[in-house]
């Protein structure tokens, strides 16, 4: 099916834009292409609508009666847009076969699934591109900042997961103790929640210390052991030094994580770690806490007091304090005690990702640069195989949410911001590049935040060359 077929009505004149991001209602022509909604009212100096159809979250269809349109055959309607980032549009459209013709238009195209057909395949950019996005980050590069790579290293970089087999959510490229060998780390990955065996993700020079972050073990009911993941993981100590596991599950979770073959690393095989829980609510429950967050925040009928009553019953801002409290934990860790720290829920992938990436903010300064919040994001996240295309598919609005959708990297935008807020010295970038970074996780007009695109080897223009672009104006 080509996009020709699902608009009939490519543009449409004497239609009404209205929502709380206008100050007054616009009339104008609509154009409908493949990819984006465009109103104009031909006049200058009147804000127009550019929107992307990825950004639309969900679409409503309200109607317009006829006693409220007592003098027209077709009363209309008018097409309430919600968008993944959170803006209300509404389009008033008086005709009635026309409206519900928009609307069909509307609601096919976004739930178009096909990769093909996606924007970022068909976008030109109109700036000129000085650099590559898809080498700007080398996971050669990147890995060699970590730590000291040259000989003799304590450190090697692992190519047994080239073919994505032993791990197919790492990266090719991996960073091990040099002492462990290929067939150890495949052993390992074995033991551990679709196969995220422990990996460093940060060392801490000034202190020497290690932070590795991994999936939840597998030890089951039968409190079954891997010496191969046992081996690995003592590889990341210092010599005479614990290390800390600091899992983000609360200790009856984790328990019950066993009866379904997971678990926490047991303690007579892995003595020379120490269990830390710092709890921090799961994924599957961040996209319901966001949705109150947001309707609280479109409510302006609420008294303040009712109004901070929901916003407390949201428990977002609760989350932030969690995650980052978690993260200052960690810190502790690393810098006060010197010590190796492993961090991991379950998967490994959620509040893990947040918080590996708040500690490195945190103690890093290149990290706080724009550049290196977007090596971060590149290695933490895209890497680490964050499944933006999973989580990100509907934001808030969408009744079609599952608890696959989750707005963990939103949380840690959102952690960024609270730690910017507190020391603005300290951040090269604005919120301003915070917020673009939000709008590219979920409806980028350039591709990628998912990662399926580069492992299906299909290329276009790469988000990070965007965000270079346009970096001068969000510091």
């Amino acid at each position: 099916m080509e996009f020709v077929d699902l608009i009939p009505i490519p543009t449409l004149d004497g239609v009404t834009l209205s929502g709380a991001c206008y100050n007054s209602p616009v009339d104008g022509t609509l154009c409908m292409t493949g990819h984006h909604l465009i109103l104009s009212s031909r006049k200058q100096g009147i804000e127009e609508l550019w929107l992307l159809h990825m950004a639309i979250d969900t679409v409503e269809r309200k109607p317009n009666s006829v006693e409220r349109k007592p003098n027209k055959e077709s009363p209309g309607g008018v097409i309430v847009i919600k968008c993944k980032d959170f803006r209300i549009i509404m389009l008033g459209i008086d005709n009635t076969e026309h409206f519900n013709c928009v609307a069909q238009s509307l609601e096919d195209i976004v739930k178009m699934e096909v990769l093909n057909y996606k924007y970022a395949f068909y976008y030109r950019p109109l700036y000129k591109i000085l650099e590559d996005g898809w080498k700007m980050f080398s996971p050669e590069t990147e890995l060699a900042r970590l730590c000291s790579l040259d000989e003799p290293s304590e450190w090697r970089i692992t190519h047994c997961n080239e073919n994505y087999d032993v791990c197919p959510s790492y990266s090719r490229l991996l960073i091990v103790p040099s002492s462990i060998t290929d067939d150890i780390i495949k052993e390992s990955a074995k033991y551990r929640d679709s196969g995220r065996f422990p990996v460093l993700c940060y060392q801490y020079k000034a202190k020497n210390s290690i932070l590795v972050r991994s999936s939840q073990p597998l030890p089951g009911p039968n409190a079954k052991r891997s010496k191969a993941d046992e081996k690995l993981l003592n590889g990341y100590l210092k010599s005479g030094k614990k290390g800390t596991i600091i899992d983000t599950r609360t200790q009856t979770l984790a328990q019950s994580a066993k009866n379904k073959g997971g678990g926490t690393e047991l303690e007579q095989f892995y003595p020379q770690w120490k269990r830390v829980h710092k709890p921090v609510d799961k994924h599957t429950v961040l996209l319901d806490s966001l949705a109150k967050f947001i309707e609280a925040s479109n409510d302006v009928t609420c008294s303040m007091d009712k109004w901070l009553s929901r916003l407390d019953a949201s428990v977002w801002m609760s989350n932030i304090k969690e995650i980052l409290s978690c993260a200052y934990s960690v810190v502790q860790c690393l810098d006060q005690e010197g010590t190796t720290v492993l961090v991991h829920g379950s998967e490994g992938l959620d509040s893990t990702l947040v918080i590996t990436s708040l500690v490195q903010v945190m103690l890093n300064s290149e990290c706080r640069t724009i550049r290196g919040l977007q090596a971060l994001i590149e290695r933490e996240w895209l890497q680490a195989g964050y499944p933006f295309q999973l989580r990100h598919r509907y934001s808030c609005y969408s009744p079609q949410r599952t608890k696959a959708q989750s707005p963990t990297f939103l949380l840690f935008l959102d952690c960024l911001y609270q730690l910017q807020n507190q020391f603005v010295c300290s951040f090269e970038f604005s919120s301003e590049f915070l917020i673009l970074m939000f709008e590219h996780s979920y409806f980028s007009p350039y591709g990628p935040m998912a990662r399926i695109v580069s492992t299906l080897g299909i290329r276009s223009i790469h988000t990070e060359v965007s965000l270079e672009h346009n970096c001068s104006t969000h510091r």
